[in-house]
Protein backbone atom coordinates (compact mmCIF):
# COMPACT_ATOMS: atom_id res chain seq x y z
CA UNK A 1 0.00 0.00 0.00
CA UNK A 2 1.59 3.30 -0.67
CA UNK A 3 0.13 5.24 2.28
CA UNK A 4 -3.52 5.55 1.13
CA UNK A 5 -6.50 4.26 3.26
CA UNK A 6 -8.84 2.09 1.81
CA UNK A 7 -12.49 3.36 2.53
CA UNK A 8 -12.89 1.05 4.77
CA UNK A 9 -10.14 2.31 6.98
CA UNK A 10 -11.35 5.78 6.66
CA UNK A 11 -14.70 5.53 7.88
CA UNK A 12 -13.45 3.27 10.35
CA UNK A 13 -10.76 6.28 11.67
CA UNK A 14 -13.92 8.79 10.71
CA UNK A 15 -16.47 6.83 13.64
CA UNK A 16 -13.44 7.07 16.02
CA UNK A 17 -12.56 10.65 15.66
CA UNK A 18 -16.68 11.24 16.07
CA UNK A 19 -16.58 8.88 19.39
CA UNK A 20 -13.57 10.31 20.79
CA UNK A 21 -14.80 14.08 20.42
CA UNK A 22 -18.37 12.78 21.75
CA UNK A 23 -16.32 11.61 25.03
CA UNK A 24 -14.21 14.58 25.21
CA UNK A 25 -17.84 16.55 25.03
CA UNK A 26 -19.09 14.52 27.68
CA UNK A 27 -15.77 15.00 29.91
CA UNK A 28 -16.05 19.23 29.14
CA UNK A 29 -19.81 19.05 30.42
CA UNK A 30 -19.39 17.57 33.33
CA UNK A 31 -16.46 20.12 34.14
CA UNK A 32 -18.32 23.28 33.88
CA UNK A 33 -17.98 23.94 30.41
CA UNK A 34 -20.45 24.59 27.54
CA UNK A 35 -20.01 22.93 24.12
CA UNK A 36 -21.72 25.96 21.69
CA UNK A 37 -20.11 23.62 18.22
CA UNK A 38 -18.77 20.84 17.11
CA UNK A 39 -16.79 19.82 14.05
CA UNK A 40 -17.03 23.98 13.46
CA UNK A 41 -16.17 24.37 9.27
CA UNK A 42 -14.21 27.24 8.45
CA UNK A 43 -12.21 28.19 5.46
CA UNK A 44 -9.08 27.46 6.97
CA UNK A 45 -10.56 23.69 8.52
CA UNK A 46 -12.38 22.12 11.00
CA UNK A 47 -12.54 22.68 15.12
CA UNK A 48 -13.18 19.34 16.54
CA UNK A 49 -15.05 21.30 19.61
CA UNK A 50 -15.46 24.94 20.69
CA UNK A 51 -16.43 25.42 24.21
CA UNK A 52 -17.05 28.53 26.90
CA UNK A 53 -16.54 28.51 30.55
CA UNK A 54 -16.32 31.87 32.60
CA UNK A 55 -14.30 34.18 30.47
CA UNK A 56 -12.66 31.65 28.28
CA UNK A 57 -13.84 30.89 24.29
CA UNK A 58 -12.04 27.67 24.31
CA UNK A 59 -11.24 25.77 20.84
CA UNK A 60 -9.94 21.84 21.02
CA UNK A 61 -8.44 19.82 18.77
CA UNK A 62 -9.25 16.17 20.14
CA UNK A 63 -6.85 13.36 18.87
CA UNK A 64 -7.17 9.74 19.61
CA UNK A 65 -4.23 7.84 19.63
CA UNK A 66 -2.61 5.18 21.88
CA UNK A 67 -0.32 7.18 24.10
CA UNK A 68 -0.78 10.78 24.90
CA UNK A 69 2.78 11.35 23.16
CA UNK A 70 1.92 10.42 19.74
CA UNK A 71 -1.20 12.70 20.08
CA UNK A 72 1.20 15.52 21.03
CA UNK A 73 3.36 14.60 18.14
CA UNK A 74 0.56 14.60 15.82
CA UNK A 75 -0.06 18.45 16.22
CA UNK A 76 2.29 19.20 14.13
CA UNK A 77 3.25 23.27 12.96
CA UNK A 78 0.98 23.08 10.43
CA UNK A 79 -2.13 21.82 11.73
CA UNK A 80 -1.40 24.22 14.91
CA UNK A 81 -1.20 27.11 12.33
CA UNK A 82 -4.54 25.72 10.48
CA UNK A 83 -6.26 25.68 13.81
CA UNK A 84 -5.15 29.68 14.92
CA UNK A 85 -6.45 30.48 11.57
CA UNK A 86 -10.11 28.68 11.88
CA UNK A 87 -10.24 29.64 15.19
CA UNK A 88 -10.27 33.24 14.13
CA UNK A 89 -12.33 32.57 11.33
CA UNK A 90 -15.10 30.82 13.84
CA UNK A 91 -14.51 33.91 16.54
CA UNK A 92 -15.03 36.60 13.70
CA UNK A 93 -18.57 34.74 12.55
CA UNK A 94 -19.75 34.78 15.64
CA UNK A 95 -19.55 37.77 17.45
CA UNK A 96 -21.52 37.16 20.45
CA UNK A 97 -18.27 35.41 22.02
CA UNK A 98 -15.93 38.07 20.98
CA UNK A 99 -15.73 39.24 24.54
CA UNK A 100 -14.45 36.58 25.14
CA UNK A 101 -10.50 35.71 25.58
CA UNK A 102 -9.28 32.80 23.00
CA UNK A 103 -7.54 29.45 24.08
CA UNK A 104 -6.77 26.17 22.36
CA UNK A 105 -6.73 23.08 24.13
CA UNK A 106 -5.79 19.69 23.06
CA UNK A 107 -7.65 16.67 24.25
CA UNK A 108 -6.71 13.27 24.02
CA UNK A 109 -8.16 10.62 23.94
CA UNK A 110 -6.77 7.00 24.72
CA UNK A 111 -7.05 3.49 24.85
CA UNK A 112 -9.23 2.76 28.74
CA UNK A 113 -8.60 6.02 29.68
CA UNK A 114 -10.58 9.33 30.28
CA UNK A 115 -10.15 12.41 28.17
CA UNK A 116 -6.61 13.95 29.09
CA UNK A 117 -6.73 17.41 28.36
CA UNK A 118 -3.97 19.93 27.68
CA UNK A 119 -4.59 23.63 28.53
CA UNK A 120 -2.79 25.85 26.07
CA UNK A 121 -1.59 22.95 24.20
CA UNK A 122 -1.35 25.39 20.90
CA UNK A 123 0.14 29.11 21.61
CA UNK A 124 -1.10 31.97 19.78
CA UNK A 125 2.55 33.55 20.00
CA UNK A 126 4.12 31.15 18.47
CA UNK A 127 5.07 32.86 14.83
CA UNK A 128 3.33 35.97 14.95
CA UNK A 129 0.20 33.93 15.28
CA UNK A 130 -1.24 36.77 17.61
CA UNK A 131 -2.30 38.57 14.14
CA UNK A 132 -4.82 35.60 13.47
CA UNK A 133 -6.74 36.10 16.62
Amino acid sequence: MTGRRTVGARRKAEARGRAAETLCAVRLALTGWRVVDRRARTGAGEIDLVAVRGAYLCFIEVKARETVDAAIEAVGLRQRERLLRAGSIWRARHQRFAHLQPRFDLMVVTPWRWPARIERAIEAESRGALDLI
